[in-house]
């Protein structure tokens, strides 16, 4: 197993599926987690289940409050945070020429102005330490495109963009930045997707299945460890072999 005791982690969107598989296998691994999201009951759950995790109800939205959020994160793991993943996401979905301007930007400011600003101010407190790592999560839309998620697709797209830039420009300060792009995973936002549809989305998959969110949260723990410590600016997909161009 893995071992990641000693390692301080923030993560986004805690309380999801897919982020409470992360905090699962952070757990198990032995690291110090905070984990964020805006729902406090949501919260109080995982700090039940995991007695040992720190949790903090933040609105990443809020972009002036960032700053702020991060160095009271970074006092609690005093002064140093080794590895920040950036799961947090929404939707929006609606035809373009129906898609108001509300819905592009709220999708747009949460999935990557949020993330974008997350990382700056944490990356300000690695370079004190001279190490770190970030992880985005992005989506396999962010590749594809998909009918009904202009602001989703862009949002992650984006994401992807930035995390080779940030990559580019403090790999020679030891901080290691990539993205993992889950394609259909089981979770909230595939829930909401009709039978019929999904049925057709399976099709395009060669391993015939929807991911299971431990599947992402398996790479996560990986980009997380020691032995991913000559990866940048990479997207690891976990897609079950999801044909994209």
């Amino acid at each position: 197993m893995i071992d990641l005791k000693n390692k301080n982690i923030l993560i986004t969107g805690a309380t999801g599926i897919i982020g409470g598989s992360i905090v699962n296998k952070l757990h198990n691994c032995n690291a110090n987690i905070l984990a964020t999201g805006t729902k406090s009951e949501k919260l109080e759950i995982l700090k039940d289940k995991y007695k040992e995790i720190n949790i903090k109800q933040f609105n990443i939205s809020d972009h002036s409050m960032i700053e702020n959020f991060v160095n009271e994160v970074n006092v609690i793991f005093d002064g140093k945070i080794d590895i920040l993943i950036n799961n947090a996401g929404i939707t929006s979905d609606n035809l373009a020429i129906r898609m108001k301007d509300e819905e592009w930007n709220r999708v747009i400011n949460i999935n990557l102005t949020s993330s974008f600003l997350i990382s700056k101010y944490t990356i300000k407190k690695m370079l004190k330490n001279k190490t770190g790592k970030i992880i985005n999560i992005t989506s396999v839309v962010g590749h594809t495109g998909n009918i009904g998620q202009a602001n989703y697709a862009a949002s992650k797209a984006g994401l992807i963009g930035m995390t080779k830039s940030l990559a580019l420009e403090y790999g020679k300060k030891n901080i290691k930045i990539n993205c993992i792009s889950p394609g259909f995973i089981k979770s909230e936002m595939t829930n909401k997707i009709p039978e019929e549809y999904k049925k057709m989305l399976q099709s395009k998959i060669s391993l015939d299945r929807f991911g299971e969110p431990d599947d992402v949260a398996n790479s996560v723990v990986f980009l997380s460890s020691d032995l991913s410590d000559y990866i940048s600016g990479e997207t690891i997909h976990v897609n079950g072999g999801m044909y994209f161009s």
